[in-house]
């Protein structure tokens, strides 16, 4: 198989093919290490993955500003909750330090997004469009303490930037947001910074609230305190099993904000581009812990199990999400 050919013959009906891989220099170099890595058996599924990426993920539903305002919606919802902070005790200096520039970052996402959107933006829901307590506006939910227990709060902070991470991933495949380099640049930015928050949160509520150095509270060999920095399998549920699982599962597979050819997996998925990823996959990987095959990929969720998820915690009769 000449893998050359094959991109000359898609050029001469798709000219853009190279600005859909990467740019032409980038997918020359990148497929001068493939010829070193891959065995000759391996080399098609590659080339098969690289053109299932590009062309299979055709998108069905949302325009580009729809996209955007469902983004803007959850980044009101995660602002508006990190500003309800302030009263937490027992919180330690650093941890207090690492909210306050996480909830700066995400009043930043809502200025991006609207700057971004201009006259087409959503109107700014205000707080009242949300009971963080899950209570849909009695707030007198199942976390009716998050504003004054760090341990509440924490498990919240994680539930709401896990689902932001899953989010962001799930809307990329889309095909207005695709077809807008602008914007999927801007919207996979902000997808590594919810993933750098959500592993922060994480590492905060493993050595606690009072810690002074949530970042040395990582576990060691076999990395099996909870939560880990990362996903592992659907975790249990998350942070509060029963009203979180949805986080971790399985999304829709059809209707608007999703992508034609693209599933969306539950995070226990260890199946990537058609391999499933096993201890006996490859010699390599024979001391792997099983869990590291899950743990390796986040999965998308798409904008329906967003939404759904999202209305825990939004008054009754909002018609936000």
């Amino acid at each position: 198989m000449n893998f050359l050919q094959i991109l000359s013959a898609i050029e001469k009906v798709d000219p853009e093919v190279y600005d859909r891989l990467d740019s032409r220099r980038s997918v020359f170099k990148h497929m001068s290490g493939v010829g070193q890595k891959l065995t000759a058996a391996a080399l098609p599924l590659f080339v098969g993955a690289v053109f299932n990426k590009v062309y299979a993920q055709t998108p069905g539903g949302l325009a580009v500003n729809d996209v955007l305002n469902f983004a803007l919606k959850l980044e009101y919802l995660e602002m508006y909750f990190y500003q309800q902070r302030t009263a937490l005790v027992g919180l330690s200096s650093v941890n207090s330090t690492a909210l306050s520039l996480i909830a700066t970052d995400e009043a930043n996402h809502v200025k991006f997004l609207r700057n971004t959107l201009g006259s087409a933006a959503i109107n700014d829901p205000t707080a009242a469009a949300f009971d963080f307590t899950g209570g849909k506006g009695s707030n007198a939910g199942p976390f009716a303490d998050y504003r004054t227990n760090p341990v509440t709060y924490l498990a919240l902070a994680q539930s709401f930037e896990d689902t932001g991470v899953r989010a962001y991933k799930g809307a990329a495949p889309i095909s207005s947001v695709m077809a807008n380099k602008t914007v999927l640049t801007a919207a996979l930015n902000i997808h590594s910074v919810e993933a750098r928050h959500a592993s922060h949160i994480r590492a905060m509520r493993r050595g606690g609230a009072s810690s002074a150095n949530p970042s040395q509270a990582a576990a060691v060999s076999p990395y099996s305190t909870a939560p880990k920095s990362w996903i592992s399998g659907t975790d249990n549920g998350g942070a509060v099993p029963g009203t979180t699982n949805a986080i971790y599962g399985a999304g829709n597979n059809s209707g608007a904000g999703t992508a034609t050819n693209v599933t969306y997996l539950a995070e226990d998925n260890n199946v990537q581009g058609g391999v499933t990823l096993t201890t006996s996959t490859s010699a390599a990987f024979s001391g792997f812990p099983t869990t590291a095959f899950t743990e390796a990929f986040d999965e998308g969720l798409d904008v329906g199990t967003v939404s759904t998820i999202a209305r825990l915690f939004t008054v009754t009769g909002s018609t936000l999400f």
